[in-house]
């Protein structure tokens, strides 16, 4: 074989450079939005607020999961939804589209464990409203491989603590997509936060008090030493001011935060997003049908409140938050706020998802 040939052989085979979140800019934060022509798209931010890529969606978003080291999101479709998106940070390339198997939806939210190897997905069994996660090979093509119990009914949220140890949201009501928008079987409500293993078995779980059956649990932070936030929506009267923060962890009981009366009737019974800060010490939970922002100490003692119109999308920032909200704004907060970007027409939704970079 000729030297020239040998070389073309030899960088034909050669595996690819392997590509890192920095090539697709090093964003902080992802976040899915409605554009000004009625649109849809993921959007990759930079600390500051700024563009760093644009991804269209077929449809309305909801979260994203960001894979921990390759430049890979998976885009969910808002709940309850039958597609996951994943994509291609760098190219904007979409790489698989995943649907709910016959008689699951998702829920909106995923996550990874196995070192980004195998994708988590919260879903509904709804003909028995079973809660389930479904993992999906990603290394396979993203093959459906298995699923797993959550241990409750209707989980959103799912997130992975340290040791590849699963924790689900199981707010307790049961959804059917023929019905969208509706709660079935609110009367019969038990929310938990479920610790599961990779194999399905349930390691810790936590229940509210008889009282509070009506308090969904839906989405999780993580701060320090273990310390599990879970905010919920509640389903009675919005007006009762029932506590909407939980903090647990694993072997103890919930502790649930407290506001003030007025601030706690303002939030009316919802929570969005919530959130621990970059070094894990305070904790936000947001409202937008209140128009407010919560931030508590680690212990759940209350801090601050922030006022803002459609308020919801929370994510670590240094020193404080990242806030967003359904008139296109991005802030950051930590005893005040600064804003970073003012998008019109973009009307962000939920959440906003950290990157690892």
């Amino acid at each position: 074989m000729r030297r020239r040939s040998f070389l073309t052989a030899l960088m034909a085979g050669a595996v690819a450079p392997r590509l890192g979140w920095a090539d697709a800019g090093s964003p902080a934060i992802l976040g899915a939005a409605r554009e000004g022509d009625g649109g849809y798209a993921l959007f990759g931010l930079s600390d500051r607020g700024a563009d760093l890529f644009r991804i269209p969606l077929p449809g309305r978003g909801h979260a994203a999961t960001a894979h921990p080291t390759a430049p890979e999101a998976v885009a969910f479709a808002r709940s309850p939804g039958n597609f996951a998106i994943v994509l291609n940070c760098v190219t904007g390339q979409v790489l698989a589209r995943l649907h709910a198997p016959q008689g699951r939806h998702f829920y909106g939210h995923g996550t990874f464990i196995a070192d980004g190897d195998i994708l988590c997905t919260s879903e509904n069994a709804y003909d028995s409203g079973e809660g389930r996660i479904g993992l999906w090979s990603r290394r396979e093509g993203w093959r459906r491989i298995a699923e797993i119990p959550t241990h409750g009914i209707g989980p959103h949220e799912i997130r992975r603590m340290p040791g590849d140890i699963l924790v689900a949201a199981n707010g307790g009501y049961r959804n059917h997509p023929d019905q969208p928008g509706v709660k079935l079987d609110v009367a019969l409500m038990r929310p938990n936060l479920s610790y599961v293993a990779t194999d399905g078995a349930l390691l810790d779980q936590v229940e509210l008090d008889p009282e509070l059956r009506r308090n969904s649990i839906r989405h999780i932070a993580f701060g320090q030493d273990g310390v599990v936030a879970f905010g919920m929506q509640w389903q009675g009267d919005p007006a009762e001011g029932m506590p909407l923060l939980g903090l647990h962890r694993r072997g103890q009981g919930a502790v649930l935060a407290e506001l003030p009366i007025h601030e706690a009737m303002a939030m009316q019974g919802y929570v969005g997003s919530v959130a621990f800060d970059a070094e894990g010490r305070r904790v936000a939970i947001s409202s937008p049908r209140g128009g407010r922002v919560q931030v508590f100490d680690h212990r759940g003692g209350h801090q601050q409140t922030i006022r803002r119109e459609d308020v919801c999308g929370l994510a670590p920032a240094r020193a404080g938050f990242f806030i967003s909200d359904g008139l296109g704004g991005l802030v950051r907060s930590d005893q005040t706020l600064h804003p970073l970007s003012k998008s019109p027409g973009r009307a962000w939704d939920h959440h906003l998802v950290p990157v690892s970079t």
